[in-house]
């Protein structure tokens, strides 16, 4: 297995060799984000400017607006909280040509605690005008949103945990901004998840078959633009709703489809996420059983609206 960060570095040696212009910027975690590799492929295209995360957002905004394409990488507090005013004025506002990674978002930063693990990112960055938001599932996603990002004009959030990350695509699959995946089908409810927490929703709905409760998968990975249509499509056809995200339940996923169907179609609504606190420190597999992000969690969900 191989994870997102990692692979969104690797994806960036690649477009290097096809765009000239592109640069990359890290605020001295380059080791931990992915974008090792690429400084040291192109060491000459590569800028660490240290623990200065808001200044690596205001030289990314000047160099967009010397006809460069800067990719930048910090963990995801950092870019979307400690940075977010300068994301907001110096790229957003003039809608410059900067995409940024925040990476170790969600649980799964794990020992490192609450101020390191981002569960508000997705609220913060979809309420600022011009900047869209993607969060790839899987490495196969990571390398063509990464790549969707380059070939897009225009500011771009790209949102990866930390663990390796299991495969859920074929090599190939298109992803379009504004879309979603179906990875599974059914009628009796339907999962909308995001990022890690797509391979959980995949789980609890095998669970879930064994029990013969046949149960839609959404891959929700462009949340801004959203896929509006594949969310009413799900509120018609499947009995309920159920969103799972590595995130705060307020602003993240869960509003975003209670946005969606809210006043159009009346179908019970679970939103599954952190619930209105920080997070804690401890493993991975130990938070995601104390915040229910388990297969077994996910199926009980589903279970008690049929």
């Amino acid at each position: 297995m191989k994870s997102n960060r990692v692979e969104y570095g690797d994806t960036l040696v690649e477009l290097a060799a096809e765009r000239p212009e592109l640069v990359v910027l890290d605020a001295d975690v380059a080791k931990s984000t992915g974008t090792i590799q690429f400084k040291a492929a192109y060491p000459d295209r590569f800028v660490n400017v240290g623990i200065a995360e808001q200044n690596m957002i205001g030289m990314a905004a000047g160099l967009a607006t010397c006809g460069k394409l800067p990719f930048l990488a910090t963990f995801g507090v950092f870019s979307s909280m400690r940075a977010v005013e300068q994301l907001r004025n110096a790229v957003c506002y003039p809608n410059l040509n900067v995409k940024v990674a925040g990476t170790h978002s969600g649980l799964e930063t794990g020992e490192d605690g609450a101020t390191h693990q981002s569960v508000e990112d997705i609220s913060i960055i979809r309420s600022i005008p011009n900047i869209r938001l993607l969060v790839p599932a899987s490495p196969i996603a990571t390398h063509a949103l990464t790549r969707l990002a380059a070939e897009i004009e225009g500011p771009f959030y790209l949102r990866f945990g930390k663990a390796d990350a299991v495969e859920l695509y074929e090599a190939g699959e298109e992803f379009p901004l504004g879309g979603s995946k179906q990875l599974v089908d059914g009628t009796d409810a339907t999962i909308l998840a995001i990022g890690n927490m797509v391979e959980v929703a995949v789980d609890a709905a095998k669970l879930l078959a064994e029990e013969g409760i046949k149960v839609r998968v959404l891959d929700m990975y462009s949340l801004k633009p959203f896929d509006e249509q594949a969310v009413m499509k799900a509120a018609k056809e499947t009995k309920a709703l159920v969103t799972l995200e590595d995130h705060s339940i307020v602003g993240g996923l869960g509003g975003l489809v209670s946005e969606t169907i809210a006043g159009k179609v009346c179908v019970p609504l679970v939103k599954l996420g952190v619930k209105d606190v920080f997070g804690r420190s401890g493993t991975k597999s130990e938070l995601f059983e104390l915040f229910g992000f388990t297969p077994k969690a996910v199926a009980e969900t589903v279970r008690s609206l049929q």
